[in-house]
């Protein structure tokens, strides 16, 4: 598509901002929530993003040749189920032993994370990839000077921030070859593996925090979402960054080219902890913090552009 041929109606300017600041806005939300465990509460999150998907699940699934699925798109989607529930499960766990930022500075770090698996996935590292990063990474580094021994912004926190990023690249790769390559319907692939991913983190969650399918104190309760003190926030949580934000984030795509919507999505720790800040009234924010996360910042971007270029160069005319 050429998307400079594209009339961009201002609706859609409208749409990538509240999509972008739906997903932004899980951080400051799901940090606020903590009386219940964090590997339960990614569960919850899960659970009741799973159940606003389901009606547009049965609706493609009964408009769909199924014949066209073949089983290794449903290993796929058990994996992509397995790596989403990894990032959730490491993200918000970070939520908690970390700053705001930090951890929204960290999980969003999934470009440079891509740099670092391209000579695994055989894929040619160009001098963008290397440029982008070195500064990205050296960001991180800069802003681990901003560990305090008040324990507000952790190393731990920090790392379990960064495995997020580092799962996020298997949930990507997988649904970009289904969406792309085989052409599967978004409800198709985003309920199941939104589904399986609660699946697995409710019975970590039961083991590592000694939740229970039957306690009647619903923080520790494997459904306690649905108690009217929590169903509210993840009703939110569902329906904003799960529904609204990530369906947003694909509709916009019909206005905006990839390259824009990703570079986008960079600036969610930005949105995100200022979300915190009008949220708590306070906020977490070092000058190797502010120095090292618009390195971070600057470095995927650069990242992002060497992809889109790359894509350019491989779909021209030979």
């Amino acid at each position: 598509m050429n998307y400079a041929q594209v009339s961009t109606p201002r609706s859609a300017w409208v749409l990538l901002f509240v999509a972008l600041f739906a997903v932004s806005s899980a951080g400051a939300v799901l940090q606020s929530m903590t009386e219940v465990p964090p590997i339960l509460r990614a569960s919850w999150r899960m659970q009741g993003t799973a159940l606003i998907l389901l009606p547009g699940f049965i609706y493609q699934l009964y408009n769909t040749d199924r014949s066209i699925f073949e089983l290794k798109d449903m290993l796929i989607i058990l994996i992509s189920s397995i790596f989403l529930a990894a990032h959730f499960g490491s993200w918000v766990w970070s939520l908690d032993h970390t700053s705001l930022v930090h951890s929204l500075l960290f999980v969003t770090s999934h470009p440079l994370v891509v740099v670092l698996l391209m000579p695994i996935l055989g894929s040619e590292i160009r001098r963008g990839h290397i440029l982008g990063a070195s500064i990205g990474f050296l960001g991180a580094a800069l802003t681990l000077k901003d560990i305090d021994s008040g324990g507000e912004v952790t190393l731990i926190g920090n790392l379990f921030a960064f495995i997020g990023a580092v799962t996020v690249v298997g949930y990507l790769f997988s649904g970009r070859y289904l969406r792309s390559e085989r052409n599967m319907p978004l409800f198709i692939y985003a309920f199941p593996v939104t589904f399986l991913s609660s699946l697995w983190l409710t019975p970590t969650s039961l083991i590592l925090e000694g939740t229970s399918f039957y306690q009647v104190v619903p923080e520790v309760s494997v459904f306690g979402w649905v108690d009217i003190s929590w169903i509210i926030w993840v009703g939110y949580l569902s329906l904003g960054p799960g529904l609204l934000g990530h369906t947003g984030i694909n509709a916009v795509l019909r206005w905006f080219s990839p390259l824009i919507v990703s570079i986008a999505l960079l600036f969610e720790p930005v949105i995100g902890g200022f979300i915190g800040y009008i949220w708590n009234g306070e906020i977490s924010l070092g000058i190797w913090t502010v120095i090292g996360g618009f390195m971070m910042l600057i470095g995927a971007i650069l990242v992002k552009f060497e992809e889109a270029n790359e894509q350019t160069t491989s779909e021209s005319p030979s």
